[in-house]
């Protein structure tokens, strides 16, 4: 019988319906680091999301034979050691494909409208003070006819592709970055920044993503482009993003995500007191009808697993 251990269940907050086979379930609503190796000892089938799962976790756990990740993302999972144990290892896609381009929409209009700087003076009644009948102390620009530029064309960035051109965007699809073979329908990375209105992240964070995003290349957007990032914090310098909002470099940016999460030892992105920037505690992912889409893709995984024909693996 199949020992199921939910090491970190009140990150999702949904139902889980119990898999279509014989099993013994188990799970925990938070885990410590520390405690990981003793919970999982004698799984057979670990269901995480960012607690680390690598050689010093699975080490005594002999009997793991699928890692069924409750995100898409895998950075938390060795997965060479993984396939050195042959240990299955298997994400969830596509289910926030409506979710985060709708958050990304949402912070889009919020900057190109201005919309931080506008409640700052309403608290400060300036309107009351206007001699006008409006206050216009800030630029206001539509988004239909802007340039988005997409970077990483997985499910979110397509559907993200979809939702930016039903609202009359012109979109570019980036290539990956240092390469110059251009794929049929894609612009260089570098082109895409220096003509975007607005560049937003949807790739994973690896060896060739992390931190591809500095001083160089803010500099090569547009003066009045916006950066958004509701993908992986580390796909940004940090403190390059703080220089390019401060020097003007860009209008302004939105993240969903930081590299230390929760950010308990501080950030300098949340220092930042600024009308054009925006920080969301990575939410973007988690309207109700994509996380509960999440956990029944979960046990879709799982029972895909048990039946002999893994889905969405990685390893």
């Amino acid at each position: 019988m199949e020992r199921i251990v939910f090491i970190e269940r009140n990150t999702i907050q949904a139902s889980f319906r119990r898999p279509a086979f014989a099993h013994e379930w188990v799970e925990y609503p938070e885990s410590s680091a520390a405690q990981v190796p003793e919970r999982i000892r004698d799984a057979t089938i670990i269901i995480s999301n960012k607690l680390s799962l690598g050689e010093s976790q699975l080490t005594e756990a002999p009997a793991v034979k699928l890692i069924a990740i409750a995100a898409t993302g895998s950075d938390c999972v060795d997965l060479d050691y993984c396939r050195s144990r042959g240990i299955t290892v298997c994400n969830v896609r596509g289910y926030a494909a409506n979710s985060v381009p709708e958050h990304v929409l949402m912070l889009i209009l919020a900057l190109r409208r201005n919309l931080l700087a506008y409640r700052g003076d309403m608290r400060e009644e300036k309107w009351q003070q206007s001699k006008q009948f409006c206050l216009l102390t800030h630029p206001l620009n539509d988004i239909k006819g802007s340039t988005i530029g997409i970077i990483g064309h997985g499910a979110i960035g397509k559907s993200m592709s979809h939702l930016a051109e039903a609202v009359g965007m012109k979109v570019l699809l980036a290539e990956h970055k240092n390469t110059e073979d251009i794929r049929p329908g894609r612009s260089s990375f570098i082109d895409v920044l220096k003509q975007s209105d607005i560049v937003t992240l949807h790739c994973p964070l690896n060896e060739d993503t992390r931190e591809m995003f500095g001083r160089d290349e803010f500099a090569m957007m547009k003066p009045n482009a916006l950066l958004i990032n509701t993908a992986r914090g580390a796909l940004i310098q940090d403190e390059a993003l703080v220089n390019a909002l401060k020097s003007g470099l860009i209008a302004g940016a939105a993240v969903d995500c930081l590299r230390e999460e929760p950010p308990r030892n501080g950030s300098a992105l949340l220092d930042l007191n600024l009308p054009n920037f925006i920080v969301t505690p990575h939410v973007a992912w988690a309207s109700e009808e994509a996380v509960q889409a999440l956990a029944d893709q979960v046990i879709d995984n799982i029972e895909a697993f048990v039946a002999g024909s893994p889905r969405n693996a990685l390893t």
